[in-house]
């Protein structure tokens, strides 16, 4: 049974392969201390669900430009590229811009719930992380809301016990430069870091540029032995043009084409976060921590996905001020409770005004305002979260855990438009007038109970094995419900709801083979599905879904200078019950039985690394990833092939200030989609061209 309280998130994790410095020889990872799956320091074999961890010198040798290059070395997990860093998820899901997953900045939610933004990594500054954890499958009974298929947990690096300094400078193919600032003291009881990312890129693709700027603070002060302050202060600037996707024969024959150019498409944000982590030893068997927080917020953008059918631009604002709370303590030497409460309360207003663009054949070159005002409203929300979480050392071999989350949610709206106001306006663009429905002034309220059970059998000193049964929900967003375009009541749209049952297990099997399996089943009730037809889009809860799968990793060296990991996945996602009102005529569309839309049957990564021994400080790694075939719309009419992809990378400590590194992304130039759908009723497919062949280089300088 594990005994430590410390519950504050800022310890440098161990990953199963680090490729950082040197190929270390394989230990037993079963050991490894990680935070996500309890808010507080555990050992990895205390935890009856899947996670990986991906430790500071791994994500500095990949030294990724985009999430995916680091992430997608998960087993389960696969991120695809929609430009600059926009991107989907899919862990245990299809590839999808739903909110069923909970980005996190050292255990503190990015965003509120009801503000998911499936770009939303973009926010926070992957390649000057401490450490990356992925949590598979629900985040249940301590994360609450959205953490469905899984959680992605980004931990600052601590600062450094002496004075030090970090100088990365990287050029690369399109345009890409970025520079990485860090620096790092402690002085006394203070510690201080600062890690700043600044980052401009063309873009492969025709008026596809991207810029952000990035900054972190962090300040830990050790106020006494039993008191430790974290505070932490994140901020982001991205500036993103936005890139369509192409017909077959544009993705063929011109993929770096765009049909947006000029301001079609656009995506500016601002997202700032301020957090302050108490923390404090009660007594040895106690502790308690409290996380008071600031979030504001700011996305302007005229949306590419909108521009054949409901052009616009739009502003989105939102402020949160809450709190996370966690007390830990024994009740006897073999039993551990959690006690925790989350509240917060986040107001935000919304603006759209409709648009038409102006074209250039197939080309969208721009757009003039219509002085038409779709939507402008407040939308203010407030939500209250207890939780409980409970372990049970059952016998020397035996560990249980269980836990439970009260969730409440109330969001008050207000229409700020007269109730005279025009709820249609003609597009010239379209030729034809577009209807946006606004709801009555009114208050939307969810609550819902989140429990989870796991075992955790310590089979010997080298493998564990492990069951849970977690349950989750994913309450609509804010925009889902206000912002209606067409659709009928959608302010009575329900939680999408997910059960979930897993047996997995880990262990180390000879000193070149370090093991992790799961086996997962998922139930998904109350589904949302988004049609857009050629006159507009809708949202339904549509039914039930099943997702399950098996996820596999390996991992360990094979010689002092080879070492090897492998991250495998092969699902099976499926339509149970699920039918929905499309299209214009209006039909029923009946899916049930078919194969779940942009679900991969199979995802896999598998690198080697090489550090030749005659060659000290020299590494190089060559990557494998693969994506599986997938169905492009619900009917299962059309599908995408999949695709292939290699990686290479090199990296030569010269001494132990410089550092000089290259990577070769998609090696034998492969054509590919990152994402690839066609709608019902649409025979055409539309493809998102992925990056061709691309080469960066860089040096690192440390004093």
């Amino acid at each position: 049974m594990r005994k430590t309280h410390t519950l504050c998130c800022w310890m440098v994790l161990a990953t199963p392969l680090s490729v950082g410095a040197s190929v270390d020889r394989p230990v037993n990872k079963l050991e490894t201390v990680v935070v996500t799956a309890t808010r507080s320091e555990q050992s990895k074999r205390d935890l009856s669900e899947s996670l990986t961890a991906f430790e500071q010198q791994e994500i500095e040798f990949v030294s990724p430009s985009h999430p995916s290059e680091m992430l997608n070395r998960a087993a389960g997990v696969h991120i695809n590229n929609l430009g600059g860093e926009g991107h989907m998820t899919a862990i245990r899901q299809p590839i999808s811009t739903r909110g069923v997953y909970l980005f996190l900045e050292d255990g503190l939610p990015i965003r509120p719930t009801g503000f998911f933004n499936h770009n939303a990594l973009y926010e926070v500054n992957i390649p000057q992380s401490g450490q990356l954890e992925v949590v598979k499958g629900p985040g249940s009974a301590l994360y609450g809301s959205d953490a469905i298929g899984g959680v992605i947990n980004s931990l600052t690096a601590p600062p450094s016990e002496t004075a030090s300094a970090t100088i990365n400078a990287e050029l690369g193919s399109d345009g890409w430069q970025r520079g990485l600032l860090s620096g790092s003291t402690t002085l006394g009881k203070h510690g201080v870091k600062l890690d700043v990312n600044v980052t401009a890129n063309e873009g492969f693709r025709d008026d596809g540029d991207y810029n952000r700027q990035s900054f972190t603070g962090r300040w830990d002060y050790n106020a006494s032995d039993d008191l430790q302050i974290k505070t932490l202060l994140s901020y982001t600037e991205v500036e993103q043009s936005g890139v369509s996707d192409l017909t077959e024969d544009d993705y063929k024959n011109d993929p770096s084409k765009n049909y947006f150019q000029g301001d079609t498409a656009f995506r500016e944000v601002q997202a700032l976060r301020l957090s302050s982590e108490f923390s404090l030893q009660l007594s040895p068997h106690s502790s308690v921590s409290i996380t008071p927080y600031y979030r504001n917020n700011t996305t302007a953008m005229a949306p590419s996905w909108m521009v054949t059918y409901d052009p616009n631009e739009r502003e989105t604002t939102f402020q949160s001020l809450g709190f996370l709370t966690q007390y830990q303590f024994d009740l006897n030497d073999n039993n551990n409770v959690i006690l925790g409460l989350d509240v917060d309360y986040t107001p935000s207003s919304y603006n759209e005004q409709a648009v038409s663009h102006q074209q250039n054949g197939d080309i969208y070159t721009g757009y003039t305002p219509l002085g038409h005002t779709s939507y402008d409203y407040d939308a203010n929300q407030t939500s209250l979260s207890p939780y409980i979480h409970f372990e049970s050392q059952l016998s020397e071999k035996l560990l249980l855990t269980a836990g439970l989350r009260y969730d409440y949610f109330r969001v008050d709206y207000d229409d700020n438009l007269s109730a005279d106001a025009p709820d249609s306006i003609f597009i010239p663009q379209l030729g034809r007038p577009v209807t946006h429905l606004r709801p009555e002034d009114q208050s939307v309220s969810f609550e819902h109970m989140s429990p989870k059970f796991g075992l955790v059998y310590q089979i010997n000193g080298q493998h564990d094995a492990y069951f849970n049964y977690r349950h989750a929900f994913s309450v609509p967003s804010t925009g889902t419900l206000f912002r209606s375009g067409s659709t009928e009541n959608s302010d009575q749209l329900e939680p999408i709801k997910a059960d979930s049952f897993e047996l997995g297990a880990r262990g180390l099997i000879t000193e070149w083979l370090y093991y992790e399996a799961a086996l997962y089943h998922m139930l998904i009730n109350d589904d949302l599905v988004t049609v857009i037809d050629g006159y507009q889009r809708n949202t339904y809860n549509a039914g039930e879904t099943s997702h399950q799968g098996v996820e596999l990793s390996l991992f360990g060296d094979i010689t002092e200078e080879l070492s090897y990991a492998l991250a495998w996945t092969k699902t099976k996602q499926r339509y149970e019950s699920f039918s929905y009102t499309c299209c214009y005529p209006s039909e029923n569309v009946d899916v049930s039985g078919n194969t779940v839309a942009k679900a991969p049957e199979t995802i896999a990564n598998i690198s080697l690394a090489y550090a030749p021994m005659m060659l000290p400080g020299v590494q190089f790694e060559l990557e494998w990833q693969h994506l599986g075939e997938y169905y492009t719309d619900v009917t299962n009419t059309a599908s995408y092939a999949g695709h292939d992809l290699f990686n290479l990378r090199a990296a030569y400590a010269v001494d132990n200030h410089w550092r000089l590194y290259a990577r070769l992304q998609n090696l034998s130039d492969e054509r590919y989609s990152t994402y690839t759908s066609n709608q019902v009723g649409d025979d055409e497919i539309h493809y998102r061209p992925g990056q061709p062949r691309s080469f960066y280089g860089g040096f690192t300088y440390s004093f």
